[in-house]
């Protein structure tokens, strides 16, 4: 019984360890990968092509879970999640973060269709992950919490894989 005590307390340590840095890392990715996610979201009626198709699901499928723990981790730091919309986040605009699309941007991706909207969602979505591995990088050098580090270089591996993929399918819509 000591030793299931004892595991808990030590998880619990490690979830209370953080800094400023891992409390913004968790505040800014969360509403980037909720505008991924809708990118993300507008592929399955809005593109004729499998691959992007397939690639937009998987990136929600990723990205989903992530916001989860992140919104997690920011309970139990005693920190605010993100709102739902950036609007409703003071200092938040599209502009404050790496490879956020602004409003008419996402406008512009909502009305396109077949190749327009394959070509419009893969030149943006690696902006947007391009973003990303910025935000990453940030938090492995200044993070101290190591679930917050390690999630960063799961988003840096895994979106900069599909930076790839997207450019070699650029070559190809």
């Amino acid at each position: 019984m000591g030793m299931s005590a004892s595991a808990p307390a030590s998880a619990s340590a490690q979830a209370g360890s953080h800094n400023a840095a891992d409390v913004t890392f968790a505040q800014q990715m969360i509403p980037h990968h909720r505008q991924a996610v809708e990118m993300a979201g507008l592929a399955a009626s809005r593109s004729t092509n499998s691959q992007v198709k397939d690639l937009a699901d998987r990136i929600e499928k990723a990205q989903d879970p992530e916001i989860q723990q992140m919104t997690a981790w920011l309970g139990q730091w005693g920190a605010a999640a993100p709102a739902s919309t950036m609007a409703s986040m003071p200092g938040m605009g599209n502009d404050s973060m790496p490879g956020m699309m602004s409003d008419a941007d996402m406008q512009k991706l909502q009305q396109a269709g077949g190749a327009a909207f394959d070509k419009m969602f893969l030149q943006m979505m690696v902006e947007h992950h391009e973003g990303a591995v910025s935000m990453g990088k940030t938090e492995l050098a200044q993070g101290s919490n190591p679930d917050a580090k390690a999630l960063a270089q799961r988003i840096i591996d895994s979106q900069t894989a599909e930076i790839t993929e997207m450019r070699q399918l650029l070559t190809t819509v």
